[in-house]
């Protein structure tokens, strides 16, 4: 199927925080969308990198070492098996790009887990 998507219609369907939805997929990948704001948790992706794209605000990637602040139309790319950490004072819009098996909490089970993810 070869549908344009628009991020602002998309990120308009939800106000909820830490919640991914898939908004596209390719080659094994799936681009998602998420809002934020506040602390998440610590945890790692073994097996996966994570593309972070700021839309709309900014926020604080942390690492264990040092921490990386990203505006709109910034992206950072966390490698695989890198501690890391999100953190928005305010509500921050975000695109992520990752395999499909990554689970947004990575190696960390908590109550912000989201096993399955909606497609919208």
């Amino acid at each position: 199927m070869t549908n344009k998507v628009n991020l602002a219609d998309k990120f308009s369907l939800f106000t909820d925080h830490w919640n991914p939805r898939v908004v596209g997929e390719l080659n094994g990948q799936q681009v998602k969308i998420v809002k934020f704001q506040g602390e998440f948790i610590w945890h790692k992706h073994d097996e996966e990198d994570e593309l972070f794209y700021v839309v709309a605000g900014q926020f604080n990637m942390e690492f264990r070492d040092k921490t990386i602040t990203l505006k709109e139309n910034e992206f950072l790319i966390v490698p695989r098996g890198v501690e890391h950490r999100p953190v928005a004072d305010k509500e921050v819009s975000v695109m992520l790009f990752e395999p499909s098996t990554t689970l947004n909490t990575g190696n960390t089970k908590s109550e912000l887990t989201r096993e399955t993810l909606e497609k919208i």
